[in-house]
């Protein structure tokens, strides 16, 4: 395996596992015109309830306001996005999904539903929950760290 460059063996396995578990199941979504980053967008289009201003879908995919201006733009292209006028604010738009982005988003999610039970497979449900606890205490350390002053 190559070394991700940390400190620790540890947290190496863990992205280099976080990282090739992605491109699985990139590669699954690929194979039927999709990918992760589209589907996070969808997926948050779809869970949000209404349509989402720009900066807040960049807020919740983590990604540069650049970076979501691309996707929007490539997901407006392929006709499962639109953007509509925001109805208090006439210079500003919001992002939702079209009928073709709904139908995308649900094949999508299916895809990638598959895909991680394929790679998950191999754990007894023992092992998943142990899993979960462990990257629970990881999250609670990294949360409680970030918590304290330096």
């Amino acid at each position: 395996m190559a070394a991700f460059g940390s400190s620790d063996p540890l947290i190496d396995e863990l992205f280099a596992t976080t990282h090739q578990l992605r491109q699985f199941v990139d590669g699954r979504l690929r194979d039927h015109g999709a990918s992760v980053a589209r589907l996070r967008a969808l997926r948050i289009l779809a869970r949000s309830g209404e349509p989402l201003r720009m900066r807040d879908l960049s807020d919740l995919l983590g990604n540069a306001p650049r970076t979501t201006t691309t996707l929007v733009d490539a997901l407006e292209r392929d006709g499962l996005v639109e953007r509509v006028r925001h109805p208090e604010d006439r210079r500003a738009f919001l992002l939702a999904l079209t009928p073709a982005g709904v139908r995308c988003h649900r094949e999508a999610e299916e895809l990638d539903r598959a895909a991680l039970a394929e790679a998950t497979g191999g754990l007894a449900e023992a092992d998943r929950e142990q899993l979960r606890t462990l990257l629970g205490r990881i999250r609670a350390a990294v949360t409680a760290g970030s918590a304290t002053p330096a």
